[in-house]
Order: structure tokens, then sequence, then C-alpha cells
């Protein structure tokens, strides 16, 4: 009788480490980063803090629009480094560059030549309007540089060269700080121009990224990036293959980027102390993801790579294990920033309600957070695997039909407190995660897009009982 193959945890463990790691660095800083402009502006009042906190949010929405191409970009771009496919790999980021450029051009329209409009969108506070109109006039600049970046990033990230991409953020977050204190201060002779200032640093910050980036790879002579002349050699076929992948992930994040804007709005047309303490909450829930954000592109290398590579079982194997390693992790975060809470919201303006406030939400989402993150990197990890659709299904289903309706009914219909609605925002998350754990033991979520990947498949399915396509 054939002795049970163990788990490699050595070499799980060690390459979490080196994927995991430098990308949850990366994040951290910048959520350090955006940590340290909120520390700024706190003292230019409650109002300002709110109002580029507004204007985060529609930065989010943004992200929204992208990461649907970034999603199912890593899913090509980690099963085809798996099976060797170089030209898949120059086909799949051309397509997906175009796309979330086309995003970028559409946001940076908006910010610029719309901000009035955007800000009447999140709040119906005047002041805290007009201070953000004259943010996104400037920070809708820095929208390109940003997704041009993450596009880049996204693709050395799946090809495991993921120093690079940190390298890049820590000299973005330090120019960040610099331009910041420089130009919402006025220091070294430069003019004061508060909120506005801490728009200008973004941009900076956003062109400062990509000149290290661009300097890496040429340096060190990175494959695919430069790669121009192979980057649009699309076909048919292939166009469609890659729309059919993205298609469930766009509608996804698309989706849950306008109900999230509807939650914002209704948070957003809160008192000012409200506002304030949602935009403090927005950057410190930063560090958390930072955490998450490292075992989520883990799990698209980990997973992503051994199914493009054919080896479906090792992929299986690995899945459930980041799942549970990141909700622990994920705890662990949550009960530091608890305990450190106290200075820290004091440090960001919170003060009497506000604090109060902001502290309420801290608690809640420290609870709401592990199981939050268990069903994200769940749904990432089955992006990885080829099944683009359950996980967007589940998300956009609940988000709909439970979320927005508790949230909406609670705050117009029965005007529950404030920190009431904002614990209902989470509401869903038990309900999906026992429905997502299902999904993960059934082994159904491994859908490879590589040859190798697709000639391996048979076998897998027959092992695990898996009936269907």
């Amino acid at each position: 009788m054939n002795a049970k193959p163990t788990f490699n945890w050595p070499y799980f463990l060690k390459h979490i480490a080196i994927i995991a790691v430098p990308v949850a660095l990366q994040n951290l800083l910048t959520t350090t980063g955006s940590m340290v402009d909120t520390m700024m502006l706190a003292s230019l009042g409650e109002k300002t803090v709110g109002a580029v906190g507004l204007c985060a949010q529609f930065s989010s929405l943004m992200f929204s629009g992208y990461w649907g191409f970034v999603g199912g970009g890593m899913l090509f771009f980690s099963q085809y480094w798996g099976a060797g496919d170089k030209d898949g790999i120059n086909r799949s980021y051309g397509l997906t560059l175009a796309f979330m450029m086309g995003v970028a051009v559409l946001f940076s329209t908006l910010a610029l030549a719309a901000p009035d409009f955007v800000m009447n969108i999140y709040t119906d506070k005047e002041e805290i309007q007009k201070i953000g109109i004259t943010y996104l006039k400037i920070v809708g600049f820095a929208y390109p540089l940003q997704i041009f970046a993450m596009a880049v990033s996204a693709l050395l990230r799946s090809i495991e060269q993921v120093r690079v991409p940190l390298y890049g953020g820590i000299a973005s977050v330090i120019a960040n700080c610099i331009f910041n204190y420089l130009l919402i201060f006025g220091k070294c002779g430069l003019p004061r121009m508060g909120a506005a200032g801490a728009a200008l640093g973004t941009v900076f910050a956003g062109i400062v990224n990509l000149m290290v980036l661009f300097a890496f790879v040429l340096t060190k002579k990175l494959p695919f990036v430069l790669a121009f002349s192979r980057h649009f050699r699309w076909n048919r076929t292939f166009v469609r293959q890659y729309l059919l992948k993205c298609f469930p992930i766009l509608c996804n994040e698309v989706l849950i980027g306008i109900g999230n804007m509807m939650i914002n709005i209704v948070l957003g047309h809160q008192s000012e102390q409200a506002i304030a303490a949602v935009a403090v909450f927005r950057t410190l829930e930063g560090l958390i993801i930072a955490f998450f954000s490292g075992f989520s592109n883990a799990a698209t290398v980990l997973v992503g790579k051994e199914v493009g590579a054919g080896r479906h079982e090792t992929a299986f194997q690995r899945a459930w294990r980041l799942v549970y390693l990141c909700s622990g992790l994920i705890g662990t975060a949550c009960l530091v920033l608890i305990g450190i809470h106290n200075p820290l919201l004091h440090a960001m303006g919170l003060k009497g309600e506000s604090y109060r406030i902001g502290t309420g939400m801290l608690f809640i989402y420290s609870v709401a957070a592990v199981i939050r993150m268990g069903n994200w990197v769940q749904n990432d990890t089955y992006r990885s695997a080829g099944d683009a659709a359950f996980g967007s299904i589940m998300e956009i289903t609940f988000m709909y039909l439970m979320v927005l309706p508790f949230v909406y009914g609670a705050n117009y219909g029965f005007h529950a407190p404030f920190l009431l609605v904002f614990a209902l925002c989470y509401a869903d998350e038990p309900i999906r995660y026992i429905i997502m754990q299902r999904h993960m033991y059934s082994a159904k979520w491994i859908k490879p897009v590589s040859n190798a990947g697709l000639a391996a498949i048979r076998e897998f399915r027959r092992k695990h009982k898996v009936k269907g396509r």
C-alpha cells in the first residue's frame, strides 16, 4: 500500500514569504503613507480629512473598474508562467494594459472635467464638497500613472519578481510624504496649498513609482514588460477567451464597486464627525488589507502556477491552507490595531464624538475582517485557477439582495444608530464563507487555460469525483 504523499510545508511557507511579504510590505508602506497624509491634513480640520477621504472613495470606485482586468490578467500571467508560455504572457499583458488604461482615461476625465458632479454624489456638505473639488482637479492626473504602475506590478508579481514593485512602492511612499509635507504646509519657499498640496504630492509620487519600476526593468533586463511588439498580437479566439475569464471578475468588481459607492453615499450623508471617522477608518482598514493583499498575490501565483503546469493536486492542497493561514494572520493584525487604536485615532485628528465613532468602527471591523478576508482570498484562489464566476456571483448576489437592503432600510427606514448601519455592511460575510468553503472542498474551481493544465485535468477530476466541465 502506497503511503499518502506528504504536503511540502517548508517549500509552501518559504514561497508564501517570498511572494506575500514583499507585497504586504509594499501595501503596508503605502497605507502608512496615507496615514501620514491624514495626520498632516488633520491639522487643517475634520472637514479637510473628510473631503480627502471621500475623494479616496472615488479612487476606490476606479480601483473596482480596473481590478477586474488585473484579476483576469493575473489568472493568465500565472498559468502561462507555470506552463512556460512566453507568447501567452505577452499577449495577455498587452490586452490587460489596454483595458486598464481605458479605465484610467475615464476616471481621470471625470476628476478633471466634472469634480463637482463627483463630490455631489458622495456628500451634501458644501464646505466638504469645495475642498474635494480642489483635490480632484489635481489628483486626476495621478490616475493614469497609478494604473500603469499597477499593470506592470501585477505582471512582475505573477512571474515571481515581487521585489521590484516593492522598491517602486517604497520610493513612491517616501516621495509622497516629502512632497506632501512641502506642499501642504508650504515649506522651503513653496506655497501653502493644503488639500491641493496633498493631491499634487500624489501626482509626483506616481511619477517616481513608474521611474523606479522601469529603471529596474531595464537594469535587470526583466522579460515581457518592454516587449511592446509582442503585446498586441491578439486574435479573435484569444480575445474571446480572455474576456470570458475577465467578464465575471469585471462584473464583480464594477458591481461591488457601485454597491460600495452606494454604501459610502449613506456614510457620507451622516454628521461631519462620522464622515471624518469614516475617512480615518478607511486609512486604517488599509493596514489590514495590506496583510491580506500579500496572501492574495501568493494564492494567485502559488495556485495559478501549479494549475497552469498541470499539477492540480498540489494547487488544491495549497489553496485551503492559504485561506486558513490568511485568516489567522488577519486576526492577529486586527488585535494589534485594537491595541494601539487610542493614540492612533487621536494622532489622525479624531476627538470627542468622531473618536467614539471611529473606535466603534474599528471594533466591528476587527470581528468581521477575519471572515471577510477569508472570503476574499478564496475568491482570488478560484480566479487564479480559472473559476472566475463562482465567487463573483456570490458576492454580487449578497451585496444587492442582502447588504444594500439592510443598510438602506436600517438608515432611512428605521433611522438606526450609525454603528449599527456600519455593522450591517458585513452581514453577508458569515453566510458566504460557508458557501465558499463548500466550493473549496468540491475541487470544481480548478479550470486551467494552458495546454499543460488541460492535459491533466481529466485525471484530477476523476480522483475528486468532479462531474461536468
